[in-house]
């Protein structure tokens, strides 16, 4: 039951194309968020992360962030797009687009829809240190 706009994969992400998703000429504003993989986290060294998730409940997530936005904004066009698997520095994990007839409304929906994910979605990462690895929880620890 996978929607064009919800994309779980261990492939590369490309902004680009998820953003692509959402772009009309019903909307002034288009903001994508790309959240990448980090170099140090609390003074520690980071040498690569993993992702895990529940595919089928993180599609049902994302779908119920979906429908919370188009309800309290009635906006509807939106996507996501999150990696899983093995991720080196640098490389997205995390894609959040969104158009809006105006780009302020456009803005609070994507730190909406960033914070929802890393508050909700079945996804968690394990952080790799040179001296050991932690989970950090669901998936947003992306950005």
């Amino acid at each position: 039951m996978t929607t064009p706009r919800i994309l779980i994969t261990p492939e590369p992400l490309d902004a680009e194309s998820v953003t692509a998703l959402v772009k009309s000429t019903a909307n002034g504003g288009v903001v994508t968020f790309e959240g990448t993989t980090r170099d140090e986290t609390g003074g520690r060294t980071v040498v690569r992360l993993e992702y895990e998730a529940y595919p089928e409940m993180a599609e049902k997530t994302f779908q119920q962030i979906f429908d919370e936005v188009q309800e309290r904004w009635s906006v509807t066009d939106v996507a996501v797009a999150h990696r899983i698997g093995r991720l080196e520095l640098g490389e997205a994990s995390l894609i959040v687009a969104v158009a809006a007839p105006h780009r302020a409304e456009a803005f609070t929906i994507a730190m909406y829809m960033v914070d929802r994910i890393k508050e909700i979605v079945p996804i968690w990462k394990k952080e790799f240190f040179e001296d050991g690895s932690v989970w950090v929880g669901s998936a947003g620890a992306t950005s």
